[in-house]
């Protein structure tokens, strides 16, 4: 661990504050579909599993020269 300084200092959190499991950006259902099968090719890959946290990733398209959205 690294020696406590002068300036160092505590960030206080509320217990109370929950994150919430919402669509930020909302997707095209080609989008959904595209999101899930990624999703499922990595858990059967073994690459990601599955999470019980209220937080989640976010995710969304960005366009190409070629026309084509590329997940991000």
């Amino acid at each position: 661990m690294p020696v406590k300084k002068v300036w160092n200092h505590a960030i206080e959190t509320k217990k109370i504050l929950m994150p919430r499991k919402r669509k930020v950006y909302p997707l095209l259902r080609e989008e959904q579909e595209k999101v899930h099968k990624f999703i499922q090719e990595q858990l059967r890959k073994r690459y990601i599993r599955s999470s019980k946290l209220p937080q989640i990733a976010l995710v969304f398209f960005v366009g190409k020269k070629d026309k084509n959205k590329h997940m991000v």
